[in-house]
């Protein structure tokens, strides 16, 4: 059986009746509140993500963790990364194929374009439509994951993500550097990088990303 505190408590140095913080500073107190969940939370990602087909299921669990964080809700890391992946994995694997499979076919077909549009320009209109659909569905796939914790309908929540992802975009653009940034600058720069990767490369740059959608989700989710 698993247990889990119904209760927050402030960490070391926070007093409970000062102003909430916004911006850098909120930012910065959450990874002093959740650091030790954070070194957790990404050792639990990279195990889960050993089988590989359980990629899409850890990937959907960090991100049902990291959202808790920015809402200030009590943190078990090891119970709600065990449940969201348990419990929610026919999610986790529609949210993974309904991002996944469409930037993957529309970024194959962007490249198949360019590298044509060179000899006849008319290659330049599916170029356009396969590098905009690929842009749309990019920036948001990461609305949707944010979305997704509240645990509403698969079909609104696609909805209403396609709505953020082209109307609210420079909160995703800044989610996106975040989230596939960080990992590239982190690859590139391997080995001198995996100390980073094994401690704290998946899931703060997860918790970033989290952190800017937060104001436009707070808007549109019921939490």
């Amino acid at each position: 059986m698993f247990f889990r505190k119904d209760y927050a408590t402030p960490g070391p140095g926070i007093d409970p009746d000062a102003p909430e913080k916004t911006g850098p500073a909120r930012f910065l107190e959450i990874l002093q509140l959740e650091c030790i969940s954070l070194f957790k939370l990404n050792l639990l990602f990279l195990v889960s993500c050993i089988p590989v087909i359980t990629i899409p299921l850890a990937l959907f669990a960090m991100n049902h963790v990291v959202r808790r964080m920015v809402l200030d809700q009590p943190v078990d890391c090891f119970y709600h990364y065990r449940t969201a992946f348990l419990k929610r994995w026919k999610t986790a694997y529609s949210a993974f194929l309904l991002t996944a499979l469409p930037l993957a076919c529309s970024g194959y077909g962007a490249a198949f374009y360019l590298r044509h549009a060179t000899s006849n320009p008319l290659f330049f209109l599916p170029f356009m439509l396969c590098s905009t659909v690929f842009l749309v569905v990019l920036l948001s796939s990461v609305y949707l994951y944010g979305i997704l914790y509240d645990e509403g309908p698969l079909s609104r929540a696609i909805r209403l993500a396609l709505v953020l992802g082209i109307a609210k975009p420079f909160r995703a653009v800044l989610a996106v550097l975040s989230y596939y940034g960080l990992l590239v600058a982190a690859v590139l720069a391997f080995p001198l990088s995996a100390a980073y990767l094994l401690l704290i490369g998946f899931s703060v740059p997860c918790l970033l990303g989290n952190f800017y959608l937060r104001t436009v989700l707070k808007q549109f989710c019921a939490s």
